[in-house]
């Protein structure tokens, strides 16, 4: 029997992976592999709600997702991997948690209002859009997972889980533990314009970049405005670039390349030459083992079987408990 605390966690299969996502997701869950009861999945339902128009790149994200995962060093031999829409339990729950669960409380999710204005150019209109803050939560409850990894901005998004299981064990039955938040620290990494690096922004390194765009992309990134010219000294905390060293780079090399750019002892053309090389070396294993899957598409289709036959048997045992208490057949 498996002593270790379950962890639950999921990423949307709405595009493709970035640095952002490697930084303040992927590597995160590497680590917690190695002591904790781990669930991983491909949330592709979760990409419905705002890309339910374009179901011709759902597939081919959720492979890509699948890919990145492994790459990343997510070890199915450690965790459990698995697409969330082959769970058809997890649909079941959200209905059911949805009868017992205030419209409100959906509406005031930080990131319900925050993807209204910065996918302000879709129709968000939909009830799926609506219910995805609902979604989440029954995700998660539905493994009884005690702790979820979330960085400490993300905090009060946990707590609509946190308040779902506390009503439904309230007017039914105790069947969910209250999940807790096993904070990290998830540094931020801008985009190359400076902004939160995103898929909606278009401003993302992404995994499957080649070399020569990595290159390409770092090398036009914004810098301090201050330095026209190479004899002008910058201040190296208005650079986003700076703030990409301080996620990829030696604190040596931050301290050389700052001082560099304080008294125009360096160009930025140095600078972003030390943070390429840099951002290669993490880069290069994981383009080694996303080259290796790509090639071997039927390794995926067995891994993601293999964990969602894990994950249902779960899936299962939640849902004779819920509807034992909820009174149904």
């Amino acid at each position: 029997m498996n002593n270790k605390d379950r962890v639950l966690s999921g990423m949307q299969s709405s595009g493709k992976v970035h640095l952002g996502n490697l930084v303040g997701a992927l590597q995160n869950w590497v680590k917690l592999q190695d002591s904790y009861d781990c669930y991983y999945f491909v949330a592709d339902w979760h990409a419905l709600t705002t890309g339910y128009a374009n179901p011709e790149t759902l597939r081919e994200s959720v492979n890509d997702l699948l890919i990145n995962f492994l790459a990343a060093g997510l070890d199915p031999e450690k965790c459990t991997l698995f697409i969330q829409s082959k769970i058809l339990e997890h649909a079941e729950l959200h209905l059911l948690l949805s009868m017992i669960t205030p419209v409100g409380w959906l509406e005031r999710v930080p990131t319900y209002k925050e993807k209204q204005q910065e996918l302000s150019g879709r129709d968000l209109s939909t009830y799926g859009f609506l219910g995805y803050p609902l979604l989440q939560p029954a995700d998660i409850i539905m493994y009884r997972a005690k702790r979820v990894p979330v960085g400490v901005d993300q905090v009060p998004h946990l707590e609509i889980s946190r308040e779902i299981a506390r009503k439904f064990n309230n007017t039914y039955k105790e069947i969910f533990p209250e999940p807790e938040a096993l904070l990290t620290e998830f540094p931020k990494v801008p985009g190359i314009d400076g902004r939160k690096m995103s898929k909606s922004y278009g401003n993302a390194i992404y995994l499957s970049d080649s070399p020569k765009e990595v290159e390409q992309k770092i090398r036009t990134m914004t810098t301090d405005p201050a330095r026209i010219k190479r004899t002008d000294i910058g201040d190296p905390e208005l650079s986003p670039v700076f703030q990409l060293h301080k996620v990829f780079s030696s604190k040596e090399e931050q301290a050389e390349v700052a001082e560099g750019c304080r008294t125009a002892g360096i160009g930025c053309i140095d600078c972003k030459k030390v943070l390429i090389r840099n951002v290669y070396k993490v880069l290069e294993p994981i383009w080694a083992k996303r080259d290796e899957l790509i090639h071997h598409p039927e390794k995926l289709r067995e891994i993601a079987e293999l964990g969602t036959v894990k994950a249902r048997k779960v899936c299962r045992e939640t849902m004779a408990l819920v509807r034992e208490a909820m009174g149904l057949y």
